[in-house]
């Protein structure tokens, strides 16, 4: 069991605005693209978003950083198994290239979302959550990370590498009807 020394907790229900709005930019604006595409014709996107957080934290999947006032950064992920993921020819499009890369870091922690309020950024919050998802694929007996980052986002990939991780694979980003500057989706990893 891991044990969280301020300022990281577990995330609460509290937290889901925060973690909706961190969670789209930790995607680069797809998380909402995709919530666009689940809201009822009613509903708004980030209603949606929300909701998802909110099973996600009840799971206790999500970690943030909180300074008294809310979560200011979070850290989701989850451990990749020993089998890859089967991808039918009914997989969606957009997610192929995603899992394709995933199904390359067997056996690993994968660090699916990690971000940070720009308010809050270059004050250490990246490096200490990519420590604390380390401490945690460690704690579950996993050798290695992961993680995929979008080409575009440099100064992403520039803390991953900054604390070891390597890129091993990178598939062209499938855009479909989303706006989007990425080019290809790189898998970094790291091994503990």
């Amino acid at each position: 069991m891991i044990e969280l020394q301020a300022p990281f907790r577990p995330a609460r229900q509290s937290d889901i605005w925060q973690l909706a709005e961190l969670v789209n930019f930790a995607g680069e604006g797809l998380p909402l693209h995709i919530w666009r595409g689940m809201a009822k014709p009613d509903q708004d996107p980030w209603e949606v978003g929300r909701s998802r957080q909110a099973e996600k934290v009840s799971g206790g999947q999500i970690y943030v950083a909180d300074f008294g006032d809310g979560a200011v950064a979070a850290l989701t992920g989850y451990p990749i198994g020993a089998q890859a993921e089967p991808i039918g020819d009914d997989f969606p499009p957009l997610f192929r290239p995603l899992q394709e890369l995933e199904n390359l870091a067997l056996n690993s922690w994968y660090v699916n979302v990690l971000a940070c309020y720009p308010e809050h950024r270059g004050r250490g919050l990246g490096s200490r959550l990519l420590q604390l998802a380390e401490d945690i694929a460690q704690d579950g007996a996993l050798a290695s990370m992961s993680v995929i980052v979008a080409d575009d986002n440099v100064s992403a990939r520039r803390l991953y590498e900054r604390t070891g991780y390597r890129e091993i694979a990178s598939l062209p980003c499938v855009r479909e009807d989303w706006d989007t500057e990425t080019e290809n989706w790189v898998l970094l990893t790291k091994a503990l």
